[in-house]
């Protein structure tokens, strides 16, 4: 899954329509965070119009602003229709939920029905529900909005702005609410190194191994680390892995679970799981770790060439 960041004053800029038409291509679930609301010239709705024109995607505000630009004091919670607003004093770490205030009312009724109406419309059990009742579940609605945004159906669209930690915390929910699990996703498809038959993966602790090396970086502490991305099996302490494309075994002497500027040494890193390890030669970016005994290669990572070279 993808967030899409967009500027609540630049709208869709042509970086972003060529990301999102990546995201096409390779069937990426999105949600949006429109962002920077507090600055002048900030517009969500424009925002959102946009979106839906020009990157033709079914754009549907999960949230709608408080106030905009200097006056911009937080956002409704369209889905458990109340009001957040963000605790100064922390620095908006404190995340504060009151009522909706009267004034805005009317802007929340009616974001809420097309909220209900786009997610109905993307599922037969859902409008049956809307048709006779006139509303949904908080369950019911969430529910829905994540199967159509796994499916690709919907882009539910989040506001706040960054720089003053506002919006944050509800669009780290909507990741964990709206995104797809590793579970939720195909299974990933790779080829026999010698057959060249196709083969698949699908995400499970107890499936084979298959895990791809997707970026190489250099750390002071720890030296060479390699950062994974577990699609099947598990990566453990002590065991032999595969790698295809050396047609080498290797043992894993160091695994390292992530977390921005820290890092946590694990014993194991599970199926649909990022981690690291280090300590281990000859492993690029775009090589996988396999079982030697059901070998794949997934997909490498391609990169363009690049326009300019210098020695």
């Amino acid at each position: 899954g993808a967030v899409g960041v967009f500027c609540a004053v630049g709208g869709v800029q042509p970086q972003s329509e060529t990301v999102w038409r990546q995201a096409n291509k390779y069937k990426v679930p999105r949600i949006a965070f429109v962002n920077k609301m507090d600055r002048t010239g900030a517009d969500f709705e424009r925002t959102v119009k946009q979106m839906r024109e020009r990157l033709r995607a079914l754009a549907v505000p999960v949230q709608i602003p408080w106030g905009r630009e200097e006056n911009f004091k937080g956002m409704v919670d369209l889905v458990r229709m109340r009001l957040l607003t963000f605790d100064e004093a922390s620095l908006g770490a404190k995340m504060v939920a009151g009522d909706i205030p009267e004034e805005l009312a009317p802007a929340a009724k009616k974001a809420r029905e097309a909220l209900l109406e786009a997610v109905a419309e993307s599922d037969e059990a859902l409008l049956n529900a809307y048709l006779d009742e006139g509303d949904l579940s908080v369950e019911a609605l969430q529910a829905g909005i994540r199967k159509a945004t796994v499916n690709g159906i919907l882009v539910p669209v989040l506001c706040g702005t960054s720089l003053h930690n506002q919006g944050v915390q509800p669009l780290l929910d909507a990741v964990v609410d709206f995104l797809p699990s590793p579970v939720d996703v195909p299974a990933v498809k790779g080829r026999h190194p010698k057959t060249e038959e196709e083969l698949e993966r699908t995400t499970g602790d107890f499936e084979p191994l298959c895990a791809l090396a997707f970026k190489v970086a250099t750390d002071p502490f720890v030296g060479k680390l390699i950062f994974m991305r577990v699609y099947s099996g598990e990566l453990k302490k002590g065991a032999n892995v595969f790698n295809p494309r050396t047609q080498k075994r290797d043992r894993l002497m160091r695994l390292i679970r992530l977390h921005a500027n820290q890092r946590e040494e694990v014993d194991t890193l599970f199926s649909g799981e990022i981690g690291a390890i280090a300590g281990i030669k000859g492993v690029g970016t775009g090589d996988t770790l396999c079982a030697e005994q059901k070998p794949i290669v997934l997909e490498r990572i391609v990169f363009p060439e690049p326009v300019v070279s210098m020695a």
